[in-house]
């Protein structure tokens, strides 16, 4: 697949790409490019988009998160040294 640039520095994604990336009018995407001069297209993802992403297993009220916080924060200059 290919498309022209236009001369406003413009071009059109190809349908099939666009399908592929799930990209609806208004999208914006992101450009990477990589040391060897390859270019990656993506979409660029709202925040929104990694709403589920991580399985809970337990919900805990903010006093117990902070006990487990402070819990961590003790055991962790408790711990031995390595040499």
């Amino acid at each position: 697949m290919e498309s022209a640039l236009t001369s406003k520095g413009q071009m059109t994604v190809p349908k099939a790409i666009r399908e592929h990336l799930r990209l609806k009018p208004g999208d914006r995407v992101r450009f990477f490019v990589h040391p060897d001069g390859t270019v990656v297209l993506l979409p660029k993802l709202p925040i929104t988009s990694l709403k589920g992403i991580l399985k809970t297993t337990k919900r805990g009220t903010v006093s117990e998160m902070n006990e487990a916080v402070a819990t961590g924060a003790t055991e962790r200059f408790r711990r031995p040294k390595r040499k």
